[in-house]
């Protein structure tokens, strides 16, 4: 999923014109264009005729802006990713498949449309904010949910649903992790269609000689 040039694109429950949402969508615009660590609040108020005083009343610290924004960033992941495991007429091995290859697209566009705003996630999860753990357990929530939608129709042979999704979610690490796609292009990985080919055949029960 591409991000729209547009920097201000609140998801449905920031839709109003708040104050919070104007200052995060502001963040964002400033983070994109000159990196989140030459942003100050001072930046931010400035572009929104306000003081400083006044952001602070909406966020107590620099760091809860930044994770105001990485968390709308990762909503529109996990949107993203909700559709796709709520579509008709797709088996869970379909979802399954269809979901990981979005979540490394996704972070490949994001990586090479705004350098700049990767930088932020990129932080994000080297200092394990609370949002990105937040991210991380709802994926996973999605693969456990898919997995053992695949144990009801018979598509699947896991004992432990949660495990299996875990599992999943730390192979596909490699493929949707901002850092190392960003920073390890050329590092030695399966093709992303051989690993999940791989993750499936794993879930798939045993075929009876």
């Amino acid at each position: 999923m591409t991000i729209a040039a547009d920097p201000i694109h609140p998801l449905a429950e920031e839709s109003a014109p708040t104050t919070r949402c104007r200052i995060i969508a502001t963040a964002e615009q400033s983070f994109r264009e000159i990196g989140y660590q030459k942003t100050t609040v001072a930046d931010i108020a400035k572009t929104l005729k306000m003081s400083p005083a006044n952001v602070y009343r909406f966020f107590d610290s620099k760091k809860a802006i930044n994770e105001a924004v990485v968390g709308r960033l990762t909503r529109e992941v996990e949107v993203l990713i909700l559709a796709i495991a709520e579509a008709p007429g797709l088996s869970a091995a379909d979802r399954l498949s269809e979901m990981i290859t979005a979540l490394h697209r996704d972070c490949l566009e994001r990586c090479e449309a705004f350098p700049r705003m990767h930088e932020m996630v990129e932080a994000a999860m080297r200092e394990s904010w609370a949002v990105c753990r937040h991210h991380v357990d709802s994926i996973v929530a999605v693969f456990e949910r898919i997995i053992s939608e695949g144990v009801r129709r018979g598509e699947f042979a896991v004992a432990d649903t949660g495990l299996a999704a875990a599992c999943v979610h730390a192979a596909i690490v490699r493929y949707c992790h901002p850092v190392l796609v960003s920073q390890c292009p050329e590092a030695p990985v399966p093709p992303l269609d051989a690993m999940i080919a791989f993750l499936l055949r794993g879930l798939t029960p045993a075929r009876r000689p």
